[in-house]
């Protein structure tokens, strides 16, 4: 009985190891049993094993206190290393944006370049092969009752829309004679600083929605002027047409004017101060661009935008410059005064645009490659021009691409050299004939150059295929959302066929039953973006359907100054 009662009181021994053990053992059997004691009270080994790893634990507190120091704080930053290979995916993108960054004035330049000679092309048009061209339809027009009534037009539409361009251009030109340049210098600057701010920056704001609204206008005119004569009447006559367009031109040449004024008394301020603060309206450009979402459908807007604006200053520079040296008996020693002015503005704008697009394809994720695409979009639009069945002229495609409408500027030009400029003497006369033979000369060799650069920048990009397949259909003023397909063009037609087939033609409606052959090269996925018109697509040809959906740059509206906001 004692050794069941010692059994059975584990609590009253001092407890050794295996006793402990046995006593635990036995405990932890008759608690389920319901022994009627209410558990057994905390072991005294457990306070001693507690009071152990207590103790220990102050030791090394105390130990790590007395080591720390500052010699030793000094050591660890000093020997403190990198791990960076644990994120290889991260750091390899870094360097990638820096590498992109690096890339992009290279790039950026090039496009910007070929862009410009795609300008100066349009411009030099209205200058030498335009008069040549209104002659020509003058002549026809006269000539008339010698080809008899065998046509149906009196006049072809290209040549009814050289006609149109010519009389507007005289018009707006004597028109512009009653603008006196002497008072609007002096009135401008009579102006305080921040107010000739002030109206530079509205003048850049008219310019761009004078271009976009003014391009309209024209094709209207020409249009109106050309449309067929069976079809219904439903405008409001060419006659009005014609007024509105000369209004168009008239106004945007003046204002092209005053911003032209208005650099001219930034150049000849005392303190440099205006021409300061109208450079650095362009570095507030990149505040309002670099942090907004783009798209490569946007940056390709803005990238013309650019171009558009780079060339505009130019001319302006040269409007400048003429009247000063106009001012000043056209010494040589004063153009050398103007020179450094001239370099910082045009250094101002292409720092300003390397730095904005630099910043938007690093936030956006865009490559630098998309400017050779750029370019290659630009190439295929002056190469489709030419096309025996083209819509418009050599110029008037990239024109409305780039939203530059060379009218209003050939005209303030014109009216710049020539009250600039006396001609007088059979030796003058001479001279400018000369210098328009020039003129020819440079427009003839700029256009050679462009046409082989994009024909080989088209074949770089692998874009031939496009030039003979058909645009997709769309409902007017309506731009086509659902995806179409391209077929390539027969090998039993000829040439010219082939040619009437390409991207300037209209579609022609195919028969249910048959089925069109998908180009499957690498043109297909070339300078597109998705436009997220995706919710009619079936489950079914997901995979096709996904990749017809995307919208190609090719297909964007041309009239890209405003006529496509950029969000």
């Amino acid at each position: 009985m004692a050794g069941v009662g010692d059994a059975a009181a584990p609590g009253e021994g001092g407890g050794g190891g295996a006793d402990g053990q046995e006593r635990d053992g036995r405990g932890e059997a008759e608690q389920p049993g319901g022994s009627g004691s209410h558990g057994p009270p905390p072991a005294p080994q457990h306070t001693e094993t507690l009071g152990f790893y207590e103790s220990d634990r102050r030791r090394e507190k105390r130990r790590g206190r007395a080591e720390l120091s500052l010699l030793r704080f000094l050591s660890a930053e000093l020997t403190r290393g990198y791990f960076l290979e644990h994120n290889e995916a991260k750091y390899t993108e870094r360097r990638e944006r820096v590498y992109t960054c690096m890339r992009i004035p290279r790039e950026l330049e090039k496009l910007m370049f070929f862009g410009i000679f795609l300008c100066l092309d349009a411009f030099l048009y209205v200058f030498t092969l335009l008069p040549l061209r209104v002659f020509l339809a003058l002549f026809r027009l006269l000539t008339l009752p010698c080809y008899g009534l065998r046509d149906r037009r009196l006049l072809q539409p290209a040549q009814v829309c050289d006609i149109l361009k010519g009389v507007i251009l005289v018009i707006c030109y004597f028109m512009m004679h009653y603008v006196d340049y002497s008072m609007m210098y002096h009135l401008i600057r009579g102006q305080s600083v921040i107010k000739l701010y002030i109206i530079y920056n509205m003048l850049e704001v008219a310019d761009r929605l004078f271009s976009s609204f003014g391009q309209d206008i024209l094709d209207a005119l020409y249009w109106t002027a050309t449309e067929p004569k069976e079809r219904k009447r439903a405008h409001i006559g060419v006659i009005p047409h014609f007024f509105m367009a000369v209004l168009y031109v008239f106004l945007h040449a003046i204002l092209i004017m005053v911003q032209a004024t208005t650099l001219n008394v930034a150049f000849n301020s005392h303190n440099k101060s205006l021409l300061t603060i109208m450079m650095s309206n362009n570095f507030v450009e990149i505040k309002g661009s670099v942090f907004k979402k783009f798209e490569k459908n946007n940056l390709f807007q803005m990238s013309n935008s650019d171009i558009k604006e780079r060339f505009t200053n130019y001319v302006l520079l040269l409007i400048v410059c003429l009247r000063n040296m106009e001012q000043f008996s056209w010494n040589p020693d004063h153009l050398w005064v103007l020179f450094p002015d001239v370099c910082m503005v045009i250094a101002s704008e292409i720092a300003v645009d390397i730095v904005k697009h630099a910043f938007i394809t690093k936030f956006n994720d865009i490559t630098a490659d998309v400017y050779s695409e750029y370019r290659a979009s630009l190439a295929f639009d002056l190469v489709s021009s030419r096309q025996k069945n083209a819509y418009t002229d050599y110029s008037d495609s990239v024109a409305r691409r780039m939203g530059f409408i060379p009218l209003p500027l050939a005209v303030l030009l014109i009216r710049v050299v020539t009250s600039s400029i006396k001609v007088q003497g059979i030796l003058s006369y001479a001279c400018v004939i000369l210098f328009y033979f020039g003129l020819i000369s440079l427009k003839i060799l700029n256009s050679i150059v462009l046409l082989g650069k994009s024909c080989q920048y088209v074949k770089e990009a692998k874009m031939e295929d496009k030039l003979f397949d058909p645009p997709p259909a769309s409902a007017p003023g309506k731009p086509s959302s659902k995806p179409h397909n391209k077929c390539r063009p027969s090998q039993g037609l000829s040439t010219e066929e082939n040619l009437s087939a390409s991207v300037t033609s209209q579609p022609a409606h195919q028969k249910e039953n048959v089925i069109p052959l998908l180009v499957t090269s690498s043109s297909d996925q070339f300078l597109t973006t998705p436009d997220g018109d995706e919710k009619d697509i079936t489950q079914e040809n997901s995979e096709l359907k996904h990749r017809s959906s995307k919208k190609d740059l090719l297909e964007i509206d041309r009239f890209t100054i405003c006529g496509n906001r950029i969000d």
